[in-house]
């Protein structure tokens, strides 16, 4: 199934095949598709570059397709490889993290710094970081492979 090119998001490169590698939906998720493309919110003069999860319900395509700015998936990606970094040492703490310093990073980014941290306000923290570090670890190997791939292809790039 290909991407409209005749919604407000105009796409520029194209994964059309989305659907057969996300990764434990592949082969029955609604992610059709993902593209980087020209953003559905550019203003006259202002061009902005966003990244879209294309969505299709078997009858059309879904509102709830998400479009990102690109910064913003790079910052997710930022956030999801801080947190493998945790829980790869959370053993070490009785609750997977210190209830003293939940803060687990601060990234510097454009002369702040991104704070990476245990969400303390959830009353159920407890509860659901053990379940969302059993997550990382059922999801290790689709996790893994992608990390490695994107390892690949910044080393080739120069980073």
């Amino acid at each position: 199934m290909k991407i409209p090119t005749t919604l407000k998001h105009k796409p520029v490169i194209v994964s059309d095949n989305y659907e057969n590698v996300d990764g434990r939906y592949a082969g029955h998720t609604d992610a059709k598709g993902l593209s980087l493309g020209l953003a559905q919110w550019n203003d006259r003069g202002k061009v902005d570059i966003s990244a879209k999860v294309w969505r299709y319900t078997g009858e059309k395509w879904s509102r709830q397709s998400e479009e990102l700015p690109l910064h913003r998936v790079l910052d997710l990606a930022i956030l999801v490889a801080s947190s493998l970094g945790h829980f790869r040492e959370a053993y070490r703490y009785e609750e997977l993290y210190d209830p003293d310093n939940p803060v687990l990073e601060r990234i510097g980014l454009q002369g702040d710094a991104m704070t990476v941290a245990v969400c303390t306000d959830n009353e159920r923290i407890r509860e659901d970081i053990k379940l969302f570090g059993a997550a990382l670890e059922g999801d290790g190997e689709l996790i893994g492979e992608r990390l490695q791939t994107l390892s690949r292809i910044l080393k080739e790039m120069g980073y």
